[in-house]
């Protein structure tokens, strides 16, 4: 009895880095399954909105289909049919369809 005792408080340590170690992986794969693919996703959206021109056909979050009529600072004019100019900031663009 009295050296099962003995082992167990010998290794304090131990414990502790592999506990370290556990949380370290739980961290490295929290970053490469969540963080960096949300990051990326940003990025690729961030190009997109910076690269749309007048006379791209475009989507907004609210599934609105049209063609970029005008742009200024934030904002574009979307025309969605004749004579009808509607004003979104440009976040609400979702995607891109085509020239």
């Amino acid at each position: 009895m009295k050296i099962l005792i003995a082992q167990q408080a010998q290794d304090p340590t131990g414990n502790l880095i592999s506990t370290i170690v556990m949380f370290g992986a739980i961290f490295a794969i929290f970053y490469f399954m969540v963080m960096r693919p949300q990051q990326k996703r940003a990025k690729e959206r961030e190009k997109m909105l910076s690269n749309v021109q007048k006379g791209d056909k475009v989507v907004t979050s609210g599934g609105l289909h049209g063609t970029v009529a005008g742009m200024e600072d934030n904002f574009i004019i979307l025309q969605v049919s004749d004579n009808v100019k509607l004003k979104f900031e440009k976040a609400a663009i979702t995607t891109v369809l085509s020239k």
